[in-house]
């Protein structure tokens, strides 16, 4: 019968749903995905087949020039037409849906009601596939993410399968080709690599068919739409071209990321080149070499590779015989011509448009072998990082360490080299015993449930309660009295000591500024320990989107890009479990493992070089202060501004009214104030100066510079706290030129 409509069993699939009707669910919502999937398939068999039936023919010379080639025009319509009509088994018409449905679909939304539907009915198996499809589309979706957990917990198996029901064949094809590369099994690896390649060609025919579907013409409204036909063609089709156009970065993306794999076309034939010639094949290895070189020239590792693969071919063979790949001459062609054409058509129609360097450099072979010229095949030796070995994550700045650690007491335990990884350091007594005592006093009377969480009370784990609290949250608790003030004050002043520590061990060339600062305990719900094997935190990165099946870290929104080192300063130690671990890039390979207690700190750059997770807490309340930072001063923590101005509307109002010896130090600042003798109001004040020296000024007002933390600040001292001199305070607390 004729095919259904996709949208109209997508809508009742979810009606039946939220009717109850798991069973309709899943019938129409298996029915929709399998329609989806079958009018893409009509929809480009259609394509290939009038391609070939009816070519297009170049338009000729004289009157009517351009008439044969509209009318192969107006053929190929007709036949897409009619093959379309005839495979669907009804107009094309009924399967045009809503942006929205196309969306849900290209989000995979339909999984997510999927495993729901399957739980509600017990088949666990389907569910698990189900939300792993969806989740793979959506890495920071929490919610999927702690399901699959759960799921892993009701399965009670050691291994679990998890399938994904829309993985892209070229791209699965391809992890196996570097998965069996570098366990030196080249001859499965070229299997793999050849396979991804002819999987990749087919995609791409796909993608650019369905890019020859209805546009969008967004500066028009289409009813008014009055340009004429050449301007009508041309408005079109470019846009069809531009979407052609960009399906190297459609293939290259894996689902749920904005950013495509590095130089992803050419690194097949690049890991070809060299399995070939491991396997003896030297003018396979040389059409894959000078394939590669049709993307980067210049690339002089390459250039060497043909000049030794030329060397080891038989005599009878002549090395200027031996071409690139046919496959990639003809794409790279055709690249070319497209890229061309449209930027012409950009300069002569108005319209802008940037090509994008789709072919990176850098993004390399992960072993970065290169054959050295003069070995032989048997036994040799390959230059660069062992075969098989993965490089770190590549990180944009000079990796030091080993700086002065600035305080006394605390002590080193170990650096990057003995915690397994790199730009990992743990320390010992940074806070004193008193300190961890005053600052779980503070936490028990600040935190809320869901703080910093969006309210959740559990957000990585149902079998513990996660509660929060932020630097200016306790000092508004201070200032109103609900707890101590000073207390309150040593979550900042500590919070500013592990940024200077963190600065100063790992030698930064610039300011690090905070990020966000968190308090947070995590308590272990009795009832709901027994058989645990999910994590208090799941394994992730702190700048980037961990992806463990593909060994990569994706450094994209929803993930805080801005931030470049994080530390974590634990409170307590009587607790059970709550070990912090540092893995592998697969999330399962632990590295290193830190029992938190009171004073120890550690502290690590936050990108995919360290992703790190917390153990279940398993009884007891782990507590710890989280401190995020940046090298960028515009992603620095707004609340620690508010923090200081607070701080410093306390100083006024403590300073008019004591007369004793109370004396005040900002974070930022070089003032330090004392108010005068007993019963006096006058405040002279002492300054130290970048150079220590300390330097005493009769009251007056100033106005200073000081670039380290704020635009400008403020001091003020006078015979007495005159209304005006309170005045000049609060404008420069509040003016947006002078806001501290």
């Amino acid at each position: 019968g004729p095919l259904q409509p996709f949208d109209l069993l997508y809508a009742s699939g979810v009606a039946a749903y939220y009717n109850g009707d798991y069973d309709q669910a899943v019938h129409d919502l298996e029915a929709a995905l399998r329609s989806h999937r079958r009018l893409r398939e009509i929809r480009t068999r259609c394509a290939r087949h009038c391609a070939v039936r009816r070519p297009l023919v170049p338009p000729g010379a004289g009157p009517g020039a351009e008439l044969p080639f509209f009318r192969a025009l107006l053929e190929r319509a007709r036949c897409y037409r009619s093959c379309e009509t005839q495979r669907l088994g009804g107009p094309a018409s009924r399967h045009r849906v809503s942006e929205d449905v196309r969306s849900d679909f290209q989000r995979r939304v339909p999984y997510n009601y999927l495993q729901r539907a399957y739980i509600k009915l017990n088949l666990l198996q389907k569910a698990v596939e189900a939300a792993h499809t969806f989740f793979m589309a959506n890495p920071e979706h929490m919610e999927m993410q702690q399901n699959l957990e759960n799921y892993r917990m009701m399965s009670g198996a050691e291994e679990f399968r998890l399938i994904d029901r829309e993985a892209k064949p070229h791209l699965e094809s391809y992890s196996a080709g570097v998965k069996h590369y570098e366990a030196d099994d080249f001859e499965v690896a070229i299997k793999y690599f050849e396979q991804a390649l002819r999987e990749y060609f087919n995609e791409d025919m796909e993608c650019r068919t369905l890019c020859e579907g209805p546009q969008r013409f967004e500066e028009y409204e289409h009813l008014r739409y009055k340009a004429g036909l050449y301007e009508t063609i041309a408005d079109h089709y470019m846009q069809v071209l531009v979407c052609q156009h960009e399906c190297v970065r459609e293939l290259a993306t894996r689902p749920g990321r904005l950013s495509p794999i590095e130089n992803f076309l050419p690194l097949h034939y690049d890991y070809l080149q060299f399995a070939y010639y491991r396997v003896g094949e030297y003018v396979k290895a040389l059409e894959c070499a000078k394939a590669y070189l049709l993307f980067h020239p210049d690339d002089e590792d390459v250039q060497d590779n043909v000049d030794y693969y030329e060397s080891l071919l038989d005599d009878s063979i002549d090395p200027a015989s031996v071409e690139a790949r046919e496959d990639l001459t003809i794409f790279v062609k055709r690249h070319k011509l497209e890229s061309e054409l449209i930027k012409s058509a950009a300069e002569g129609l108005g319209f802008s448009y940037t090509e994008p360097n789709y072919w990176i450099r850098y993004g390399g072979r992960q072993d970065e072998n290169r054959v050295p010229s003069g070995v032989n095949v048997e036994g040799s030796e390959v230059h660069g990082l062992s075969m098989g070995k993965k490089s770190s994550p590549k990180i944009d700045r000079d990796l030091r360490e080993g700086g002065p650690l600035l305080y006394e007491n605390i002590t080193f335990v170990y650096n990057s080299e003995q915690l397994n990884g790199t730009q990992r350091v743990l320390l010992d007594n940074v806070l004193s015993e008193e300190q961890c005592r005053e600052l779980h006093s503070v936490a028990s009377g600040i935190m809320l449930v869901g703080d910093g969480y969006r309210g959740k009370t559990s957000p990585h784990t149902p079998n513990e309660k996660f509660e929060g609290a932020t630097v200016l949250k306790a000092l508004k608790f201070g200032y109103e009295g609900r707890v101590p003030l000073k207390s309150a004050r040593l979550f900042y002043d500590i919070s500013e000591k592990a940024r200077k520590i963190v600065e100063s061990y790992f030698m930064l060339n610039s300011t690090l500024y905070f990020s966000y600062t968190h308090m947070v305990c995590r308590t272990a719900l009795s009832g709901q320990q027994d058989r645990r094997n999910d994590l208090s935190h799941p394994i992730h990165a702190d700048n980037c989107l961990l992806d463990p099946e593909a060994n990569e870290c994706w450094k994209e929104p929803p993930a805080y890009t801005f931030r470049d080192y994080s530390a974590l300063l634990y409170m307590n130690d009587d607790f059970e479990g709550g070990e912090f671990i540092f893995t592998e890039m697969d999330a399962k390979t632990v590295t290193a493992s830190i029992k938190p207690k009171c004073g120890r700190m550690i502290s690590f750059s936050s990108g995919g070089e360290n992703p790190h997770g917390v153990k279940a807490v398993t009884k007891g309340q782990r507590c710890a202060v989280a401190l995020w930072f940046t090298l960028d001063p515009l992603y620095r923590e707004l609340e620690r501004n508010s923090c200081c101005q607070k701080l410093l509307r306390e100083l006024i109002l403590q300073t008019e009214a004591n007369g004793g010896t109370r004396a005040f130090s900002l974070p930022g600042m070089y003032e330090t104030f004392h108010p005068a003798g007993p019963g006096a109001r006058l405040c002279p004040y002492t300054f130290m100066s970048e150079m220590g020296e300390m330097r005493t000024f009769q009251p007056s007002v100033e106005i200073r510079k000081d670039a380290s933390f704020f635009s400008r600040m403020v001091v003020a001292t006078a015979p007495s706290w005159s209304h005006g001199v309170k005045a000049l305070f609060k404008q420069a607390l509040t003016s947006s030129e002078g806001a501290l």
